[in-house]
């Protein structure tokens, strides 16, 4: 039985604690049940935004495989497409910032035992233009196996549900990776190939580390900006920097030879 009402509109009542709970991860046994009933057999990837990619003058832009494809080439072997109506994370904190009634897009088998009254099945095309959607509203966009997911939808096998999430800087659920513990949070990865650097063009103004980077992974020392190793290269830093100091390139230009193999090993869209 689909997850009721009552039950999401509690899970967005206590959404503002989500904070409190996974500092509770750190508890060794808290932790380890945690894990276990949340985030087991999960690997969820950051998509850098397209926008902020790094193009090489000397490719040519059609022969250029940008981020936001490898959802759409997801949609593309689904079976099964679910678009929810809202994101609970931005219906949850009353975003003001970015639109409310983008959700999530999940595919697979299990999304069909949704609760029909927070979205509903829709085509591959309609799949499509929500992607594009929320490509040009300014979201960014998580694709992987999240196991939360079928806990609070109560759908069931999460073998069968790909989760696509199209998040803000501001509400996004993952806000909390920094006080997770290392168990959890290594389950979120930056897509492969990605780096992100910063140029001379820095002047350590500090707007990058204002409630900027979702992972707490930027900070200006030494009067310029450093970013460490917990960097999952979603690419709002590039975003906001006056300067344009920060660049994101993609080393590994087969990406998409990888990572579809290693989601779709993980989840059936079919």
């Amino acid at each position: 039985m689909s997850s009721p009402l009552w039950f999401v509109n509690l899970i967005k009542k206590t959404f503002p604690q989500r904070f409190m709970l996974a500092r509770l991860t750190r508890l060794p046994l808290v932790g380890k049940g945690i894990d276990y009933l949340l985030f087991g057999g999960d690997d969820i990837i950051y998509l850098p935004k397209d926008r902020t990619v790094k193009i090489d003058e000397e490719v040519a832009v059609e022969d250029i495989v940008l981020p936001s494809q490898v959802v759409e080439s997801l949609v593309e072997k689904a079976n099964y497409l679910w678009i929810m109506d809202k994101c609970i994370c931005r219906d949850a904190t009353g975003c003001k910032d970015y639109p409310i009634d983008i959700g999530c897009l999940f595919m697979g088998e299990a999304a069909m035992g949704i609760n029909p009254e927070l979205g509903r099945q829709v085509t591959r095309e309609e799949a499509l233009e929500h992607v594009r959607r929320a490509r040009e509203a300014g979201l960014f966009q998580l694709i992987g196996r999240n196991r939360i997911d079928t806990r609070w939808l109560n759908v069931r096998p999460g073998t069968k549900l790909l989760t696509a999430c199209f998040c803000c800087p501001c509400c996004c659920l993952w806000k909390i990776l920094p006080v997770l513990s290392p168990q959890v949070s290594d389950k979120v990865h930056r897509m492969p190939g990605v780096k992100v650097t910063v140029t001379d063009r820095c002047t350590g103004c500090g707007k990058c580390e204002k409630d900027v980077c979702i992972a707490g992974a930027i900070r200006v020392e030494g009067g310029r900006a450093v970013i460490d190793e917990e960097c999952r290269g979603c690419g709002h830093c590039v975003e906001v920097c006056p300067e344009g100091a920060i660049e994101l390139t993609i080393e590994d230009p087969d990406f998409m030879d990888s990572l579809i193999p290693r989601i779709t090993s993980l989840v059936d869209v079919t």
